[in-house]
């Protein structure tokens, strides 16, 4: 009678901790894609039952910014460098030196969190914002964080001199005075087709 050889079983007790190890490592070395993008409260949908009336805005309230396809920047009908942007837009959103050529400004007040009355001079502009469908997303991003720095630069310049902090750093009711005394006012236009055909 041939006698059954005993085989020895393998201890894999530890093959789990290997594994639970490796799976560590490969988590914490690999990267992860980040995806990038502008955050940005959009406006509710209009009711389609009623009618939309056409705004019209002067010359003079609208700042043009063309980014083309090869991410050149032209504001109005000079091209710019995109570190130039900024100051040009806070140019615009204030219009320090009440030139005719640059936004109207309208003085209403803005009722306070102590509930008195402020009155401060709104910019009427408007900053439009067009690309090409070819443009970059890169440069696309960075024209509109030039843009929003603009907003943002202005806004805590405003809440400095009217509270003494930097915007971020204001109570929900003051945040809220200085958001309605500088609007962020970016409008996106639809990108051009510039395809030949």
């Amino acid at each position: 009678m041939a006698s059954k050889k005993n085989i020895p079983e393998i201890n894999a007790s530890s093959q789990a901790d290997i594994a639970f190890t490796v799976l560590i490592f490969f988590l914490v070395v690999s990267t992860m894609d980040v995806d990038t993008g502008l955050v940005r409260v959009l406006p509710p949908m209009p009711d389609p039952n009623v009618k939309q009336e056409e705004i019209k805005v002067k010359e003079r309230n609208l700042l043009l910014v063309f980014v083309n396809s090869s991410g050149q920047i032209m504001v109005g009908n000079k091209m710019m460098d995109l570190r130039q942007l900024k100051d040009k837009a806070k140019e615009f959103i204030l219009n320090p030196y009440d030139d005719p050529n640059l936004p109207e400004k309208e003085v209403k007040e803005i009722e306070m969190p102590d509930g008195s009355k402020w009155a401060y001079p709104i910019s009427q502009g408007v900053i439009s914002l067009q690309n090409t469908r070819e443009t970059d997303y890169e440069v696309y991003i960075r024209v509109q964080n030039e843009l929003t720095r603009a907003f943002n630069e202005v806004r805590d310049e405003v809440a400095k001199m009217k509270f003494g902090k930097k915007f971020a750093d204001l109570e929900k009711d003051q945040s809220s005075v200085i958001t309605k005394a500088i609007p962020l006012k970016i409008s996106e236009a639809e990108p051009r087709n510039m395809a030949k055909k």
